[in-house]
């Protein structure tokens, strides 16, 4: 069980975030041409819909916005159950010499991110991945660094950080949460 330590972010923080993301999303890009966002499931995927019509409201174009289930490039996939549920990629459109901006709420270790960048590579060869992230918690165990951060935040091992999103939670909030001892 864990107890909550602080609020990072509450949830007018979490849209300035994302809305800043987004325009540095547009600016390296110089645009929006032929980018692409993939949301990690399961909180990456609201993000992405929520950097997607940030997007929209000042360059004038949707851009297009899928998912990404990367169970099955996990390298710890034994260790999570014995049958685990594989869900397939949902991309309505084809990543093929995109720039694929991949969102996910939390950046950890980095191995989310490799499987993620695994999952993209089994549906084609983008020009580019990118990666945008609302929380860089340090503790990383591969070389990986995100394109985009929401917010950095050092946190111990005995840290949990909770991002809370609709449609998953009732709230838009991020959480340091301690881990209860015992």
């Amino acid at each position: 069980m864990a107890k909550v330590k602080a609020v990072l972010l509450d949830e007018a923080a979490v849209n300035r975030a994302l809305t800043r993301m987004a325009h540095e999303i547009a600016e390296r890009n110089r645009g929006t041409e032929d980018i692409v966002l993939v949301g990690v499931l399961r909180r990456g995927k609201p993000l992405a819909e929520r950097l997607a019509a940030s997007i929209e409201r000042f360059e004038g174009v949707r851009v297009p916005c899928g998912e990404l289930d990367i169970n099955f490039y996990r390298d710890d996939l034994s260790t999570v159950s014995d049958q685990p549920v594989i869900k397939s990629a949902h991309l309505p459109f084809s990543i093929v010499e995109k720039k694929v901006v991949l969102v996910d709420d939390v950046l950890f270790t980095g191995r989310t991110v490799r499987a993620a960048i695994e999952a993209v590579f089994s549906l084609g060869r983008p020009r580019a991945i990118q990666l945008a992230i609302l929380i860089d918690r340090g503790h990383r165990e591969l070389p990986i660094r995100a394109d985009y951060v929401g917010k950095s935040i050092p946190t111990s091992l005995q840290e949990q950080v909770s991002v809370r999103i609709p449609p998953f939670d009732a709230e838009t909030e991020v959480l340091l949460m301690e881990k209860e001892e015992g």
